[in-house]
């Protein structure tokens, strides 16, 4: 399976260096000076790493196959995607892990699929499917998701009333004590 690891951004400078939008833990690992890097599309790579640098949090990287700024211009938006097997950390999975697992409430109630993840400038988000169709982004936090059991196939959610299209919460209702 493939996980990308970043999206390439802007280019920076005159010889090819460019922005990435890093999504990795291990930056450092993963752009290490010769790591050869497969892409998305393609057709863009693979890409071999020359250079990696790091400046106030953002992550630039130079590569074999792109030595000036229109090289590095052309590969704005391709994603950077290495092989992976499963995660090895009791609360990390990857994407693809996710993807396709029963979500229920805690008495088993079932209210989706997970379709996807999304990462929203908060926090990651599990993509659900709701059993009408609708598309649910609900917070990848322990709060809401307090159980993730891949080898089971599932995962439980504790959503706030509202989060789900299956679960509205009623105009009419009164929104709590205020007296």
């Amino acid at each position: 399976m493939q996980l990308t690891v970043a999206t390439v951004g802007r280019a920076h400078g005159l010889r090819g260096e460019v922005g990435v939008d890093v999504r990795t833990d291990a930056p450092r690992d993963r752009f290490a000076v010769g790591t050869v890097l497969t892409t998305v599309p393609a057709s863009a790579g693979p890409l071999t790493v020359t250079r990696t640098r790091e400046q106030n949090g953002r992550w630039y990287l130079t590569f074999a196959e792109a030595s000036d700024r229109t090289a590095a211009e052309g590969l704005r938006g391709v994603e950077l995607v290495v092989d992976v097997t499963a995660s090895d950390e009791d609360d990390a999975w990857y994407p693809y892990e996710l993807q396709g697992l029963r979500a229920e409430l805690a008495d088993g109630t079932v209210v989706g699929e997970v379709v996807g993840l999304e990462h929203l400038p908060a926090q990651d988000a599990l993509v659900l499917r709701e059993p009408d169709g609708a598309r649910t982004l609900v917070p990848f936090v322990r709060a809401i998701v307090p159980v993730v059991d891949v080898a089971g196939g599932r995962v439980v959610l504790d959503p706030p009333r509202g989060l789900l299209a299956s679960d509205p919460v009623d105009e009419d209702e009164p929104a709590g004590d205020e007296g």
